[in-house]
């Protein structure tokens, strides 16, 4: 126990000397480089962002600086992104990856996007049309998989449109 004592003394000395300067963190957020691409457009190329809110399979969830790395399958719906000046960007997907890497980085690759102004509410109702007349008349698993897929995705696309 004496050891102990000795050891531990020299350590509590230090640490209790009135000029020993403690560092303070403030409470801030940190640079979050994020990068969303597709195949016809690329979104954003490393630009630093407060937030992205993306549609999983595992559920929507939110992402912020220093987020605990993930990898995650993107469903049909809206990426909506957060910037520094405080403005929400909506971005529709039908599918992709979301990487969230040790250095706060995010990937977002999607197999297609489109901005949410850019959608036609019409034209969304007749690709779910078109999908689900594909899926009722659909013969074999293979078609039915293909089919309940591209009735996901309208779906989605409709409620992202409205």
């Amino acid at each position: 126990m004496a050891a102990i004592a000795r050891s531990v003394r020299p350590a509590v000395r230090l640490l209790s000397r009135k000029n020993v300067a403690v560092p303070v963190c403030a409470r801030g957020y940190a640079e979050m480089p994020f990068t969303f691409a597709a195949g016809n457009q690329v979104f954003y190329d490393n630009a630093d962002v407060k937030q992205v809110d993306v549609p999983s399979f595992s559920g929507t969830f939110g992402i912020l600086p220093k987020h605990v790395p993930t990898l995650a399958v993107l469903k049909p719906g809206i990426v909506t992104v957060f910037e520094n000046d405080g403005t929400a960007k909506k971005i529709f997907v039908s599918s992709g990856t979301i990487s969230i890497n040790d250095d706060s980085s995010v990937q977002v690759l999607a197999e297609e996007a489109c901005p949410v102004e850019q959608l036609d509410a019409a034209a969304a109702r007749e690709v779910l049309s078109q999908a689900q007349s594909e899926l009722a008349s659909a013969s074999t698993d293979v078609a039915k998989a293909e089919a309940a897929i591209a009735v996901e995705v309208g779906e989605a696309l409709v409620k992202a449109a409205e």
